[in-house]
Formats: C-alpha cells, sequence, structure tokens
C-alpha cells in the first residue's frame, strides 16, 4: 500500500486483431487505450510514455474490466455486439466472444460469480453467469432508458444501474434475479459507487455539476457534493477514503473525501472531457483519458498538474494498465 501524504492547503492524496499484431516489447508493460470513435485500441508504453500500436477492436469500444484471475482483459464493443478478450500483459487479442449484445459498461460481481452488461443502446441490463472460464447468461432486464454504469455491494447481491436518459437508479437483486426498484435521481446519472461502509451510493450527475450522496436503502438524496459541469465517473485513490471524480465539461477532476461526504481538492487546467482514469500502483501518477481531445494525460497526483498528454485515436473512453493502484 502506498503511504499517504498532505497538501499544502488541505486535502489528501497518495504521494491482435490484424491478427498478427505487433506486440509490446517484453519489457514494456502497456496502457491499454479504447478510442470509442475510431473502433481501435491503442497501446502505450507506460515507462516512456510512447505509443507502440494501434489496431481495429470492434465497432464503439468504450468500457473494458479485467477478468477476476488477471489473466485476460476484456473489451466491449458495443456496436460490434462482441467482447474481445486481451492479454493484459502485451495487449495481444486472445479470443472473440461474439453475441453479447449491446455492452455498454461491464462488471463483475466481487464475489466473481455474476458479469452484468449494460445496454446503452438498446436499453437493458444482460446479467450473465461466470465460472472462470466462460458466460452463461442468466437474464436480460428492459430499463429504459440508456442504461449506462455499474456498481455493487460488497456482499454481490445487489447490482445497481445509472439510467442517464431516465435520471434515475435500478437496483437489481442478484439472487432472486428481480429488479427490486427505480428512484429518481438528478440529471444524467452516470458514475455511480458504493461507499465502504455501504451506507451511500455516490452518482455522478452529468447533466449538472455535483455528486448526489443516496441513502439506497431509503432512496433517499441526503446531500449534493459541489464538484463541476458534467461530473462524470469515478477511481478510488486506493485508500478506502477517497475519489478521484472527473468532471467532463468543466475539465477537471475533483477529490471526494468519502467520510465526511465533501469535496477536498480539485485538479484543474485540464484538456477537454476528462472521463476514465487509472492510477499507478504507487499512487503518484493518474492516467485521464480526455474524450473531447483526442488524448490520454499524466496527471501528477502531489502537485495536482497536467504533466504530459499522448495523442491517441478519436473518443478515448476505458484504460488500463495492469500494475494499479487498488480499485477499492
Amino acid at each position: 500500500m502506498f503511504a499517504l501524504r498532505r497538501w499544502l492547503g488541505g486535502g489528501i492524496t497518495v504521494g491482435a486483431l490484424a491478427l498478427g499484431l505487433m506486440a509490446a516489447p517484453a519489457s514494456a508493460e502497456v496502457v491499454v487505450i479504447l478510442n470509442s470513435g475510431d473502433a481501435t485500441v491503442t497501446l502505450i508504453d507506460k515507462d516512456t510514455q510512447k505509443v507502440l500500436d494501434t489496431f481495429p477492436i470492434g465497432k464503439e469500444p468504450h468500457h473494458l474490466i479485467a477478468t477476476p484471475d488477471d489473466k485476460s482483459l476484456i473489451v466491449a464493443n458495443a456496436v460490434g455486439n462482441d467482447l474481445v478478450f486481451l492479454d493484459p500483459v502485451t495487449g495481444k487479442v486472445q479470443q472473440r466472444v461474439p453475441n453479447i449484445d449491446d455492452p455498454y459498461q461491464i462488471g463483475f460481481s466481487p464475489d466473481q460469480k455474476w458479469f452484468v452488461a449494460t445496454g446503452n443502446r438498446l436499453d437493458r441490463v444482460d446479467v450473465y453467469r461466470w465460472d472462470g472460464k466462460a458466460l452463461k447468461l442468466a437474464k436480460q432486464y428492459p430499463l429504459a432508458k440508456t442504461p449506462s454504469h455499474i456498481a455493487f455491494t460488497a456482499d454481490s447481491r445487489i447490482a445497481f444501474i445509472t439510467l442517464q436518459d431516465s435520471n434515475e437508479i435500478a437496483a437489481i437483486d442478484l439472487v432472486t434475479q428481480n429488479v427490486m426498484w427505480r428512484m429518481e435521481t438528478g440529471s444524467a446519472p452516470a458514475g455511480i459507487w458504493v461507499t465502504p461502509d455501504q451506507k451511500y451510493l455516490l452518482v455522478g450527475m452529468t447533466g449538472a455539476d455535483y455528486v448526489a450522496v443516496i441513502d439506497w436503502r431509503t432512496r433517499t438524496v441526503v446531500k449534493q457534493i459541489q464538484t463541476g459541469k458534467g461530473a462524470h465517473n469515478f477511481r478510488a485513490v486506493g485508500d478506502r477514503r477517497h475519489l478521484f471524480l472527473s468532471n467532463r465539461v468543466t475539465g477537471s477532476i475533483s477529490i471526494i473525501d468519502q467520510q465526511t461526504l465533501s469535496k477536498v481538492g480539485d485538479i484543474t487546467g485540464l484538456p477537454p472531457g476528462p472521463d476514465d482514469m487509472e492510477l499507478t500502483a504507487d499512487g503518484k501518477t493518474l492516467w485521464v483519458t480526455f474524450r473531447w481531445a483526442r488524448s490520454v494525460g499524466l496527471v501528477d497526483v502531489a502537485s495536482r498538474k497536467l504533466v504530459k498528454t499522448v495523442r491517441v485515436g478519436r473518443s478515448p473512453h476505458g484504460i488500463y494498465f495492469r500494475t494499479r493502484a487498488p480499485l477499492y
């Protein structure tokens, strides 16, 4: 675990489908970037920040997730209607799984039994059983409109889904396979997070400028944390207390304290459209995709400054590298 340290002035931080595609050098650790607008993947050498390769992957790759055993990285092609498994070390294609309808956001339950895919375009959520090797469809849930991001309770019983164009959240009981409830939130809810104490949902309001704090048991919005316009997606700092939140429209990243339910800092002066984020294992460098700038950036966490950008494809979205800070 990396050490925490205080910033001056307050706040806390942590100091192939071209199926003969060129793999990364054996010594390089790759950063995987999904260019959703170009239907490609870009591989970057994590140490040198040099682009190693860009190759076709499938239509509209938006999100990606490592399998629970960390042996594969799953890329979800929303319009391509398939999943592509990559080697998480080299970025080389391992296999393609067809006939997965509209996988926009994807996620594994903490107990590794369930794989959930939101159909952003089809207004549907699909739940699959996962046996460690293959997916088997368990149930499909019509959930208009525009299912987006996913969060799970720690006991893996409930999957929470944001419905961006309905301005709602839905809760699915994975044990009984039923939709438990839906509730109204704010404008265009996107990123969703369960606090470590399991008391609250934090939801980024992309159509507004705040994070909604929701007591999900009573289905009550108990607080709004003002952040920035286009409050969108979360990435944990890894200390089980703080979160980064990207603000797409403002072009900033806020730091949220999950214990005090307050904002404790901002990273400003970023290119347009900060979206998904990944954090190095030492907690020192935050990588960020910029959807509207065809680039990814490296932010020095201690100084809260953007130190470098790397040109990639159009509308970069998901990002991954293997040696990273804890996700929760």
